[in-house]
């Protein structure tokens, strides 16, 4: 059993985290290189969100958005 923890161990720190330590070792000379990751997701989250806002101003200058307080029955 103890193999078995040991070889989860191995494959951690010797091929997944292989990124993670490229990146820390990267931060000492660049800051920014080392975050681009962050930045990138950044930038996809902007532009969802303003994707999302321009759907919902669409669907409300349509109508087709269902306000009225009583459109669920258990709202009656």
């Amino acid at each position: 059993m103890r193999a078995f923890f040991e070889g989860i161990q191995w494959l951690f720190e010797n091929v997944l985290f292989l990124p993670h330590n490229y990146l820390r070792k990267l931060e000492l000379s660049s800051w920014f290189a080392a975050n681009i990751i962050n930045w990138l997701f950044m930038i996809v989250c902007a532009v969802a969100m303003v994707y999302w806002c321009k759907q919902l101003k669409f669907h409300k200058d349509n109508h087709e958005e269902d306000q009225d307080t009583t459109a669920h029955s258990f709202l009656k």
